[in-house]
This record gives C-alpha cells, sequence and structure tokens, in this order.
C-alpha cells in the first residue's frame, strides 16, 4: 500500500512535473492495484492552500476528492486518538505533515513524499522520494 504526500497527491492528479518517473510509475501500479490511499487530512490542506492561494486544483475540492475516489483512490480517515502519542514531540512541526506519516505508520503503508525532513526521518517507516 503506498499513502500520497499531499504534494504528491497533487503532482500525481494535476500531471505536473515535479512527480518523478519512478513515483508515478510506482504510484499508477499501486491504484491499479486498489493500493493507493491518502489520508483525509491531504484534501483539508488543500483546501487551506487553495483559500491561501497558494494552490489551485482543476476543479472544487469536494468534486476533485469525489471523482479521485471514484477512481479508486483509498482515502483513510485520521482519528486523533489513533495517532496520540505516535509520532515523537521533535519530529515536524506541521500538523498535517504529523497525520500524514503517522497514519502511514500506523497502515503499514510506504508513504510517497517530498518532504526533506520526513525522507530523512529515523522512524520506522518505508519511504518513496516523490522526486525520483
Amino acid at each position: 500500500m503506498i499513502l500520497l504526500d499531499t504534494h504528491a497527491l497533487v503532482w500525481l492528479v494535476e500531471g505536473l512535473p515535479q512527480l518523478g518517473k519512478k513515483a508515478r510509475t510506482a504510484a499508477d501500479l499501486a491504484l491499479a492495484e486498489e493500493r493507493l490511499t491518502v489520508s483525509a487530512i491531504a484534501f483539508w490542506e488543500i483546501t487551506m492552500l487553495e483559500n491561501k492561494a497558494r494552490l489551485r486544483v482543476a476543479q472544487p475540492v469536494g468534486a476533485w476528492r469525489a471523482s479521485l475516489i471514484e477512481r479508486g483512490l483509498i482515502e483513510i480517515q485520521s482519528r486523533r486518538d489513533r495517532h496520540r502519542g505516535s509520532m515523537p514531540l521533535g519530529f515536524h512541526a506541521d500538523p498535517a505533515d504529523r497525520i500524514i506519516t503517522a497514519t502511514a505508520a500506523l497502515n503499514r503503508a510506504t508513504l510517497m513524499t517530498a518532504d526533506d525532513r520526513i525522507l530523512r526521518w529515523s522512524g520506522k517507516l518505508t519511504r518513496i522520494d516523490a522526486r525520483v
């Protein structure tokens, strides 16, 4: 199972060149095998970025989300009680990144991300660099 970080989701769906060829191939294969997932918090994060005019996706986020789920993307709901204590305090300042990483770890998923802080983290988590 592959869990996409927010930026990897946007890069994949919007066809952006920031997503590396190997990462795109891995994501496409996971989607075909019904193993491509995303944390529900990613859609909240995209909405916040759109509200700040830092990001635009092809359609309103709700419709965009629905079309992705219809195409086979699996959304994993985040439960605060499951994540409590699962990430060390100094891990990452961004709460969405903490939740996304914890969601991947708790679900034993491979996290596809370009976040250097997550990629360098010494914790037990399989990662794919989304830029490769």
